[in-house]
């Protein structure tokens, strides 16, 4: 797969941008905050439906605009197809894919995969759980399409079962039936989630593996990821009972999935603490590049791999 077009209306600092790429390599090079970056993440926009640095579409329009367009002619498995992602304020995000409208937008994760490699990226080992919850989740999404469905009804039930707590807490009673049925959804799609994640997990670290010992080069270093969950041995939706007490106190929900993390080391001991600036970039190069070997067999496709600055501000 390779993207031959590249189309920009109003994109971040990008006013109109019309690009044709060679199939093997492309460069881009300008002089910083020129928006090389923003070139980057509107082609990871064709692929996840929204930008992979802004959490709000809105914040993607360029200034004192009201929406932009971004368009891309991909090739794959020797077919041409069209993308076009926009958005206008006021109005609800739109995706085309060859004149026909795609209603539900994660139907289309995993249809062209991306792997972006940028230097912010390294806040994946230095950062809390959630940065390396998404990482698998963006991944796994990619290639499980019902994985990527729970993700949505777990977070949609947990939204709303965090509101009946504050509710019930600042009412002082509570709907145990309510709140129950909300506990059997949540561990519905909260049993797919830990499932499909251990499993994905133990064929992910040898493939991982692989590439660290490639970079690194040394026999000594053993590097794992140990998944940790609140699931491990125990049913979600008794846990949630049991826990229903202190949920009420603290006007949320304390156990689940949405607070699993994975555990990044070296010999044994915490990679953030004992590793190396080196030694942590190899590790994150390393998750990256077992990410694209993982997409590129699951989905018999190459994705495009997206690197922003890795030669100059990753020096290993």
């Amino acid at each position: 797969m390779f993207l031959q077009k590249l189309r920009l209306y109003n994109f971040k600092n990008h006013a109109e941008v019309n690009l044709t790429f060679e199939e093997k390599i492309n460069c881009f090079f300008g002089k910083n905050g020129s928006g090389k970056t923003n070139l980057l993440d509107a082609i990871y926009y064709l692929s996840f439906t929204k930008s992979a640095f802004n959490q709000y579409d809105l914040q993607n329009v360029r200034h004192d605009q009201l929406g932009f367009l971004v368009k891309g002619t991909f090739e794959i498995s020797n077919k041409q197809k069209e993308v076009i992602c926009s958005i206008r304020q006021g109005e609800k995000k739109s995706l085309f894919e060859d004149d026909q409208e795609i209603i539900k937008f994660s139907g289309h994760v995993g249809k062209y995969p991306v792997v972006l490699i940028a230097p912010q990226d390294i806040e994946l080992i230095w950062d809390g759980s959630e940065l390396r919850r998404k990482f698998f989740d963006v991944l796994i999404s990619q290639l499980d399409r019902i994985y990527l469905d729970s993700l949505i009804q777990y977070n949609h039930h947990l939204k709303q079962r965090n509101s009946l707590l504050r509710t019930f807490s600042e009412r002082g009673k509570v709907d145990t039936d309510l709140i129950a049925s909300y506990d059997l959804k949540l561990a519905l799609a909260g049993d797919y989630i830990y499932k499909t994640r251990r499993a994905f997990i133990e064929n992910f670290k040898p493939i991982f593996s692989k590439h660290y010992d490639f970079l690194v080069r040394e026999p000594f270093e053993k590097v794992d990821i140990t998944y940790r969950s609140d699931l491990r041995g125990v049913d979600l939706e008794l846990l949630l009972k049991k826990n229903l007490q202190r949920d009420l106190l603290l006007q949320r929900t304390t156990s689940g999935v949405h607070r699993d993390d994975f555990l990044f080391t070296l010999n044994e001991l915490e990679l953030k603490r004992v590793g190396s600036q080196g030694q942590q970039k190899s590790f994150l190069i390393g998750l990256k590049l077992a990410e694209f070997q993982i997409l590129a067999t699951e989905k018999q496709v190459k994705p495009i791999l997206l690197l922003d600055d890795i030669l100059i501000n990753w020096t290993i």
